[in-house]
């Protein structure tokens, strides 16, 4: 595979017009400054400014990282990605309160998507465990608490809810990305993975946990499952991130003084990414693989095992988030592999938590801001449309 398969900005940014591209650059070349993200947030908090940073926010950070509001602002953005062969995730980036109405009305959103997705040949819902149960109730089931007779009855209707999710997606024949959470209630879901796995996964992958491979023990469970399910003949589906909770996982080790679950640097957190996929490469046969990564190094290695070892491309998928990593997403799609964007949406008061998370990790990851305004500024200048 040719290792300069991403430089190739005209198509990344084929549907981009000259002001998209502007704007883009404006943004990214905006959050590089970590401190101007933080007077952001601080502002939003002013009731009186509000309404006119809503309107900034609506027509820059929401344009450039979210589908809108609801399904329907969604379409024809997802009509445009499907157009390019790229196929949409619509995730409704709102946090739910913790109570059973909430939780039932995340059900019915997700059954709803799963019907939007069929309608429109989508192959992935995803939510988040604690979108469908407490996270206290979760903790509790980790660490092997008994619970009362009150949070037994909870907990059932926990487990429902998975079914019915996973029963309506595998009917109507669209796979279930089951998102991570917190170390410390991790095993939990896990093993509700590992009983999903026995009930709709015996045809092909239709349920797909989440492994953060900044975690230090996550080859080992990839491992464990192998060991587990390699005499079957069920399906392992994997979603194989970088992580998402750095901070809030080294915090709480450093205040209960247990040792730090993550890999200490990022070159560690890379090294464990890469060998994830390489034991799933090298057990194809077994792992479904879906790839959720910004990270070029990574996607070329994903490259090089599916052409090395003549691998099927439906059992592999590259997604990356919408707004970002375009020289990813589009030659590889250009190509004819399996690509998809997260599409956020939401009310725009439950997505700005959403955007500004965006902005603190394109600060927070080394060399993705810089990267991203290096592209957008090739691509102008291709055009000649800038000096940049």
């Amino acid at each position: 595979m040719q290792d300069n398969l991403f430089d190739n900005t005209e198509i990344a940014f084929k549907d981009k017009s000259v002001f998209a591209l502007y704007r883009g650059y404006i943004i990214f070349k905006i959050i590089s400054f970590p401190r101007i993200v933080s007077f952001a947030k601080f502002i939003l908090s002013f009731k009186l400014i509000y309404p006119l940073t809503k309107l900034l926010l609506k027509n820059t950070m929401l344009k450039q990282f979210c589908g809108g509001q609801n399904e329907d602002d969604c379409k024809n953005l997802i009509q445009d990605l499907n157009s390019r062969n790229v196929y949409s995730i619509l995730d409704y980036s709102v946090e739910g309160l913790e109570n059973e109405l909430s939780f039932e009305e995340t059900v019915s959103r997700t059954l709803n998507l799963i019907e939007l997705n069929t309608s429109n040949n989508f192959p992935f819902i995803v939510f988040k465990p604690t979108g469908i149960g407490r996270f206290d109730l979760y903790k509790k089931k980790s660490s092997k608490a008994k619970l009362s007779d009150l949070e037994k009855t909870e907990w059932s209707k926990v487990l429902s809810r998975y079914d019915v999710i996973c029963d309506t997606a595998q009917k109507k024949n669209v796979s279930v990305l089951i998102d991570a959470e917190e170390s410390w209630i991790q095993s939990i879901i896990d093993e509700i993975y590992e009983n999903l796995i026995v009930k709709y996964n015996s045809k092909k992958a239709v349920v797909y946990n989440t492994v953060q491979a900044y975690r230090t023990d996550r080859l080992e469970y990839l491992k464990k499952l192998y060991q587990t399910f390699s005499s079957t003949d069920f399906h392992l589906g994997i979603k194989l991130v970088r992580g998402a909770y750095m901070e809030k996982e080294r915090q709480r080790a450093r205040f209960l003084n247990y040792i730090d679950p993550i890999h200490k640097s990022k070159n560690d957190t890379d090294k464990s990414f890469n060998n994830c996929l390489i034991f799933m490469f090298e057990n194809v046969e077994l792992f479904s693989i879906f790839i959720g990564s910004h990270n070029e190094k990574s996607n070329y290695l994903a490259l090089d095992y599916i052409n090395k070892y003549n691998i099927s491309k439906n059992k592999v998928w590259f997604s990356q988030l919408f707004g970002m990593s375009d020289h990813i997403s589009y030659n590889l799609s250009d190509k004819g592999y399996n690509v998809a964007k997260y599409l956020p949406f939401g009310p725009f008061k439950g997505v700005i938590p959403y955007l500004f998370r965006r902005a603190e990790e394109n600060t927070a990851i080394e060399g993705q801001t810089s990267r991203e305004l290096f592209l957008y500024k090739k691509e102008i200048k291709r055009r000649n449309y800038s000096k940049l």
